[in-house]
């Protein structure tokens, strides 16, 4: 099972009330917030209605273990430990990652565990406008195993 890594590139302000909910839904209430969702046809469904607001793709493991290691929080705003992850079995981000990867678990189930990434704006800034598609040279959208670059520098 593939996950995909949404990031919300566009502020709420002036969103129709069907992606303000969407938004709502997918826990992404701050720009360059970012969420990691299964890929499943009611998922694209609602990232179809985001297109213009937000970007998405498939996120690979060294890429999810580092957003985990360096983004992760838990509860009360807490870095993610080692000895965090020793307690629920994983010996480190990897195979935490690996484990989400293979759908052995999900972020909903790890205690304590926030599944919203805060993400800093792009190192460089953004190679393209953030009010065109990413087929079209923006930023928005569909933007496949890209996504991962993207998240490197906004790490």
């Amino acid at each position: 099972m593939s996950l995909l890594a949404v990031i919300l590139i566009r502020s709420l302000a002036d969103r129709r009330p069907e992606e303000r909910k969407t938004l709502e839904l997918l826990k992404l209430n701050r720009k360059f917030s970012c969420v990691i969702v299964p890929d499943t046809p009611s998922i694209r469904g609602m990232l179809k209605v985001l297109e213009n607001v937000v970007t998405y793709g498939e996120i690979d493991r060294n890429v999810l273990a580092a957003l985990i290691g360096r983004r992760g929080r838990l509860e009360g705003g807490k870095r993610i430990r080692t000895d965090y992850l020793k307690k629920l079995g994983y010996g480190s981000f990897e195979e935490l990652a690996e484990a989400l990867l293979s759908g052995a678990t999900s972020l909903d189930k790890l205690p304590g565990f926030k599944p919203v990434f805060r993400l800093h704006p792009p190192k460089g800034g953004f190679e393209g406008t953030i009010k065109k598609h990413y087929s079209d040279g923006g930023e928005l959208g569909y933007r496949g195993y890209k996504i991962n670059e993207l998240i490197l520098k906004m790490l």
